[in-house]
Parts: structure tokens; C-alpha cells; sequence
């Protein structure tokens, strides 16, 4: 799809597709509709960095409670969004083990006591042997700079949904 595509999208068009490029916060793309037009993939990817980072703590720790948990009960369940499932499948969370199953549920309800949100990670960015080390890494980091780093992977995740989207390479993170 091309950026002519995007900005001649009516409001409706452009929250049904681009709607889950923040994980269930379709209210993002709606904020971002109005700033068209957009010059390209950047220019895109930067209104939607920008919503995030001007919302109050409260706000960009909501965005990250949209997330699921890594190989948690939503995939368990079959309740992914179609971008979740992808994402997992690649990063290869939807074989695992029990044993690795029960660890990951493990470190992500540690993960979500102490910090009050589900762990983040561009899961199409790792592997199944990386997640929980990756997880009891940031287990035990500062809670400022743990919420600025899930945010850094929201917008990881948001870049290269927004690359599928509009079939532009990805390669820059």
C-alpha cells in the first residue's frame, strides 16, 4: 500500500487498518487519522511515537496493559489478534514445552507484580530461548527505566507492523 493510499483514507478505513499497529489501541490510530497527510512510512511511524510519548504515565502504562502476556493464556486460548499470533509464531512461542510454557508463565506473573503491566518484547525480533532470558533480565531493572524500555518495544512492534502494512522493508529499528 502506498502513503497516496493512506492519506485518501476516509476515518473508518484508516482505524480498520491501521488500528492494531499499537496492540488493541485503535484509539491511537484514530488520533493519528487527523495529522495526515503523511509524507511516508517515518513520517507515519513518528505520529504515532509522538501520541505515545505526550500521554501521562498513566496513559502509556494502559497502552502497554493491551499487551499480552508472551506465550500466555491468551495464545493458549486461541485469543491473539492475528498480529499477536504471527508475532509469537515467528519468535516460535506457539511450540513450546510445558516446562517452558510454565517458566514463561512464571516470570511473566513476576514480571506483572512488580511492574503492573505484562512484559513487552518485538517478539518477531527474538527467539524462544531469548524471551525469558530477556524477561528475568528486565525482571529486575527500575520501574522508570523499565517502562521506557516496554514503550521502546511497543514502538518497535508498531514499526514493524506498520512495515507489513504498507510492504516496506523493516530492517531499520
Amino acid at each position: 500500500m502506498d502513503m497516496e493510499k493512506v492519506n485518501s483514507m476516509d476515518f473508518g478505513e484508516f482505524v480498520d487498518v491501521f488500528g492494531n499497529v499499537i496492540e488493541r489501541c485503535p484509539l491511537i490510530a484514530a488520533a493519528v487519522w487527523s495529522q495526515r497527510p503523511f509524507s511516508d512510512l517515518e513520517d507515519l511511524e513518528q505520529h504515532f511515537s509522538a501520541f505515545i510519548d505526550a500521554l501521562p504515565q498513566a496513559g502509556q502504562e494502559g497502552i502497554l496493559r493491551c499487551y499480552p502476556d508472551l506465550a500466555g493464556h491468551e495464545l493458549q486460548r486461541g485469543t491473539l489478534s492475528a498480529e499477536s499470533q504471527r508475532e509469537h509464531s515467528a519468535a516460535g512461542l506457539t511450540s513450546l514445552g510445558v516446562e517452558e510454557r510454565l517458566r514463561l508463565a512464571e516470570l511473566n506473573a513476576r514480571y506483572r507484580a512488580r511492574f503492573g503491566f505484562p512484559f513487552v518484547l518485538a517478539a518477531r525480533l527474538s527467539d524462544r530461548e531469548a524471551v525469558p532470558r530477556e524477561l528475568a533480565r528486565r525482571l529486575h531493572r527500575p520501574p522508570a527505566l523499565e517502562l521506557r524500555t516496554a514503550l521502546g518495544e511497543v514502538k518497535k512492534i508498531g514499526h514493524l507492523r506498520l512495515a507489513d502494512l504498507l510492504g516496506a522493508q523493516s530492517a531499520r529499528m
